[in-house]
Formats: C-alpha cells, structure tokens, sequence
C-alpha cells in the first residue's frame, strides 16, 4: 500500500508532468480549479488548486474531502502512484470504476485531453 508521502510525490510528478505539456494537454492543464483527490485506502484528502498548468497542493485532511472542490478525484493510493507512473491507464481505471472523477460538463471535456 503506497504512503502518504509516495501519494504526495506522485501528485507533484504529475504537476510537474502538466507543466511540461503542450498544445490541447497544455490548454486542459492551464484550467484554474479547486482540486480534491481522496485516497481510499488511506481515508485522506489532498486539497489544491490547479492553475498555471499545475496543481498545488494547499493541504491535506483525515477523511474524505470536507467541501466539494471543482474538480474531484477519489482512488486508492497504489492507483495514484501507478496512473502517475504510466503503469495504468485513466481511461481503463475510471471505466472500471478504479478511479472516480466528478467535475462539471465543460471541465470533464477538457480534462478528457489530459488522458
């Protein structure tokens, strides 16, 4: 079961990875969004915000998320760091129901260019 800290360093790899994009991935990166992503496993909640083509990291609570952010992501720890990692598929791990994403219309399809 990853940890905390691993669950962290992958949110940060992959704001380091939406950086670096381009074109339309660039375009959905460079949203500006309240972020919440509950790790299951380990019942805690990274609270952020994505903007300027990453996501920062505010906090992170006990529990599932205490308000609901724009843009919400729900998984378990060892799914964060493999999707980050390349090792899973998003497309594959939210059709299996793996991975939960609830954002609005609009906002779900730009994020669909980040997948």
């Amino acid at each position: 079961m990853a940890t905390i800290e691993e669950c962290r360093s992958a949110l940060d790899k992959l704001s380091d990875n939406m950086q670096r994009a381009e074109g339309d991935v660039r375009d959905a990166a460079a949203l500006d969004r309240s972020v919440s992503c509950h790790i299951t496993d380990l019942d805690v909640t990274f609270l952020g915000r994505m903007r300027g083509g990453r996501i920062e990291v505010h906090d992170t609570v006990p529990g599932p998320p205490p308000g609901k952010a724009e843009i919400r992501l729900a998984m378990t720890g060892d799914d964060l760091v493999a999707l980050v990692g390349g090792e899973l598929s998003f497309a594959q791990a939210w059709g299996s129901g793996r991975v939960k994403l609830h954002a609005g219309v609009r906002d779900l399809l730009q994020l669909r260019k980040l997948l």
